[in-house]
């Protein structure tokens, strides 16, 4: 597991990061996937921001309803792309945040995207309990035996963090509700995918 001195190897002030992290879920991320539930895709999304001034590169929605492999992060990780090469920064230069802990398939897409690092708010016990999306797990369990869906978060590639255990690491109580606040939207909108997610597009594993 990635520790303290490897999150101060990307940032001085991981509070500031976090706060902008959140910021970013909740202003940018939180009003595309409000839209996108209603459609039935999935809550999940991601953004990408510059390491050196915390700016936004992209910020995406899960569009599963387009084509099945739309996950949040690989949606976000296609904008990235999208933008032409004399525009874009290295993906090794910017921070991938992460609405949901990334499934099998958007974990190689960050890896095979260049990045060293992300974060993501909500884990994958989060996403089968709280959001009654079991298959993060099941397919890690499935397809690699691998117990509780868990990986490693510190490898050759890239190191993972969980938003949660930084906040609950420096106790600030800013981050705490601005987490907690993020928690109450998206059971809302988890709500409205569950109502809305059979409305006939052809997503497999719903």
């Amino acid at each position: 597991m990635p520790d303290a001195s490897d999150l101060a190897r990307l940032t001085d002030d991981p509070v500031r990061l976090v706060a902008r992290l959140l910021a970013v879920i909740e202003d940018e991320i939180v009003p595309l996937t409000r839209a996108g539930v209603v459609e039935g895709n999935k809550v999940f999304g991601g953004a990408v921001l510059r390491k050196a001034d915390l700016s936004t590169v992209v910020a995406v929605t899960n569009r599963e309803t387009a084509n099945p492999l739309n996950h949040g992060e690989i949606a976000t990780i296609n904008a990235f792309y999208d933008i032409p090469s004399r525009e874009r920064p290295s993906a090794r230069d910017t921070f991938f945040v992460s609405t949901h802990e990334p499934c099998p398939l958007c974990l190689g897409g960050l890896t095979w995207g260049g990045w060293d690092n992300f974060f993501y708010l909500f884990s994958y016990e989060d996403t089968m309990d709280a959001f009654a999306i079991p298959h993060d797990i099941r397919l890690n369990e499935e397809i690699w035996r691998v117990a509780d869906g868990e990986y490693d978060h510190k490898n050759r590639y890239w190191c993972a963090w969980h938003l949660r255990q930084i906040i609950d690491r420096h106790a600030d109580p800013a981050l705490i509700a601005q987490a907690d606040r993020l928690a109450e939207t998206y059971a809302q909108l988890s709500a409205t995918y569950q109502r809305t997610k059979d409305t006939g597009a052809e997503i497999p594993l719903p």
